[in-house]
């Protein structure tokens, strides 16, 4: 019985979350290409060549979702959300139902709505096993967008999807649409607004709080199961500012640095997988249900 389609888009600016990975895909263009398929926006006859200021360029519905991701990201705020999602009480289900789940968020006025969100993550790890990297690899590329479930428990776009950031110091100017926080309150709070904030120099990502989103959820659902390399692919794969623009270092260990290497192999597989082939379901499932079952008990709890 198929299961309720469920729209991410109401009340929301972006007409559909593909949009704010269209505008990554400008802002940070393909440095290793994961695919050679070529890149596909929302609106196939833009060009990227028509966004060379991306910020000037953006549509209306980014430049929206981006003001309300800055102004409601507060320290405050990602405390209340660590504190109401962590528990991780709200259902109990396996991998491939989690995908299934995830598979009744619809994206209305997305041009690609025959492409389901289950197919789009086995595009994203077919792409990793064609080019022979390890099973977790393969993996950690099936599920890393699992988190966006919180779009299904009523979540607002801005606190589910966009380049994550620190919150308690200072915001790098390499934040996409920086001028935004200004109207965060966290902006007009003194000890917010040093370089290390509450933070100290070289403390760990570990102690640093990020932007709340589907990274830092879905890492929480697996931290027991997958091996550090791919726990830093899930939690830290939008964070644009540290693994793009290189920002942020002096809040990272050593241990923080060498594993940055991996989110960095991962981001062309994030970014740039998407394609017109459209993969077996079917015939592919007997293969990626032995490898869940490699790595995850038959339920977890989200």
């Amino acid at each position: 019985m198929a299961a309720t389609r469920t729209p991410c888009n109401s009340n929301a600016p972006l007409s559909n979350l593909q949009e704010w990975e269209d505008f990554l895909k400008v802002r940070y263009p393909e440095e290793t290409a994961a695919s050679s398929k070529p890149f596909q926006a929302t609106d196939p006859n833009k060009a990227k060549e028509q966004f060379r200021n991306y910020e000037a360029g953006a549509r209306p519905s980014v430049r929206a979702f981006y003001r309300l991701n800055h102004r409601h990201q507060t320290y405050d705020f990602v405390q209340a959300k660590k504190k109401e999602f962590l528990s991780l009480s709200r259902r109990r289900m396996g991998i491939w139902e989690a995908m299934e789940f995830l598979n009744t968020l619809v994206d209305d006025s997305d041009p690609d709505t025959d492409r389901s969100q289950l197919e789009h993550l086995l595009q994203t790890a077919e792409q990793i096993r064609r080019d022979g990297h390890p099973r977790w690899f393969i993996l950690t590329g099936l599920i890393h967008d699992l988190g966006k479930i919180l779009c299904l428990y009523g979540e607002p776009q801005w606190a589910v999807v966009g380049d994550t950031f620190p919150v308690g110091c200072a915001y790098s100017d390499k934040i996409v649409f920086h001028q935004f926080f200004a109207d965060n309150p966290d902006s007009r709070e003194p000890k917010y607004q040093t370089r290390t904030g509450i933070y100290s120099e070289g403390c760990g990502l570990e102690n640093v709080h990020l932007s709340w989103g589907h990274d830092e959820y879905l890492y929480h659902v697996v931290k027991g199961s997958l091996p550090p390399e791919a726990l830093y692919m899930i939690r830290y794969h939008s964070f644009y500012p540290a693994h793009r623009e290189r920002e942020y270092q002096h809040l990272m260990n050593g241990r923080d640095k060498e594993m940055f290497e991996w989110v960095r192999a991962f981001n062309p597989y994030d970014l740039y997988t998407k394609s017109l082939e459209r993969p077996n379901v079917q015939q592919l499932r007997p293969f990626y249900n032995e490898l869940i079952s490699e790595y995850f008990p038959t339920e977890l709890r989200w």
